[in-house]
């Protein structure tokens, strides 16, 4: 999903809070609703490599744990791109990070 915001005045908190609504009120993230989502981390930035795993960067440790902080300070800037996930699933996922199509 693409999300405007602004980077100087929007915490990590609130980008949250705002993915979870979106998930929670647009129809096509409804099988996502059950998952608690808690984690966001930084997947790509423009004019950088991408990693080869499509749904998440396991190469780069940097989660954006502090609520408090704002985007900009975080590395967040203009088409960077964030995953948000469940970080136990993501933990268990890092063990034996292999795509699995069942």
């Amino acid at each position: 999903m693409v999300i405007p915001v602004d980077f100087a005045n929007t915490t990590v908190g609130k980008l949250k809070e705002i993915c979870q609504d979106k998930i929670n009120t647009d129809s096509k993230f409804k099988p996502y609703r059950t998952v608690k989502f808690d984690t966001l981390k930084i997947y790509t930035q423009p004019f950088k490599n991408k990693t080869q795993n499509l749904i998440i960067n396991i190469d780069n440790t940097g989660f954006l744990n502090d609520n408090k902080a704002l985007l900009k300070d975080v590395g967040v800037y203009n088409e960077t791109e964030l995953s948000f996930f469940n970080l136990e699933a993501y933990k268990q996922f890092e063990k034996d990070p292999v795509m699995k199509w069942e």
